[in-house]
């Protein structure tokens, strides 16, 4: 299994094995289906023998059968959201800058890294490109970002809309 990690924060963010799709148009951006399931609350992975209440655990359990949706790729890379209505979500014009140093960051790293000289022109092509595909769609996705909260890492961007966000 490869996982993929931002290269900002090394947050895993991806595995391959969700179907992936580059976007045809950047080749920087990908896109995977995720599912919605019922998980129980605090239903982490919990070793055989261990004692939760020994550890400090279970007293804030909540009740039996408490349950609550998440996505597959949300529980599975440990990925914050940022809620809109807890004002966490960033702004549209916030959003357009913290892509620009990203890309400045991606970029760093990337000649810092040693590659090659056609990954980084390939990188410079299409960051325009999937710049403007994310403004244009911001208003359709929910931002999540990895499990070190760093704030100048990758968002992950899930598309809420029905009608999809190309």
């Amino acid at each position: 299994m490869i996982i993929y990690t931002d290269i900002v924060s090394g947050d895993e963010v991806l595995a391959d094995t969700y179907k992936i799709q580059e976007d045809p148009e950047s080749k920087l951006l990908w896109t995977c289906d995720c599912r919605k399931y019922l998980k129980k609350k605090n239903e982490d992975f919990e070793l055989e023998g261990a004692n939760p209440s020994a550890e400090g655990g279970d007293e804030d359990a909540g009740g039996e059968g408490e349950a609550v949706m998440v996505h597959d790729i949300e529980d599975q890379f440990r990925l914050n959201w940022l809620k809109t209505e807890e004002g966490m979500k960033p702004s549209k014009d916030a959003f357009k800058g913290h892509l620009k140093t990203y890309m400045k960051k991606v970029l760093a790293r990337l000649t810092e890294t040693g590659a090659s000289k056609e990954t980084i022109d390939e990188f410079k092509a299409g960051a325009p490109a999937a710049v403007k595909k994310i403004l244009a769609n911001y208003d359709n996705y929910d931002v999540l970002m990895g499990q070190s909260m760093d704030g100048d890492a990758m968002y992950v961007l899930s598309c809420q809309s029905s009608s999809g966000c190309n």
